[in-house]
């Protein structure tokens, strides 16, 4: 089950569990569709590979299986990410 992680590892934007604009990696990573487009290039920064919209999860299923609180920000490899793709 997909953990929904409530930021952007990039810009530390929050992302709420229903989010149309999370964006994420097959590890999960979990970045905004800004930082995707903008500074990532639709590269994932930590394992190298591509972007999906994260789905949302029905509210129901969400009551039972609440999203994760665990914030992950990493700046300084969006910054190197972002120097790579230009």
């Amino acid at each position: 089950m997909l953990a929904l992680r409530p930021s952007c590892e990039c810009c530390d934007r929050d992302l709420a569990p229903d989010s149309r604009e999370a964006m994420i990696c097959t590890f999960e990573c979990t970045f905004c569709a800004d930082c995707v487009t903008a500074v990532l290039g639709g590269v994932c920064p930590n394992c190298g590979g591509e972007f999906v919209r994260r789905p949302v999860r029905p509210p129901a299923a969400l009551a039972r299986h609440p999203a994760s609180t665990e914030r992950v920000y990493n700046p300084d490899g969006c910054r190197r990410q972002s120097a790579l793709t230009a």
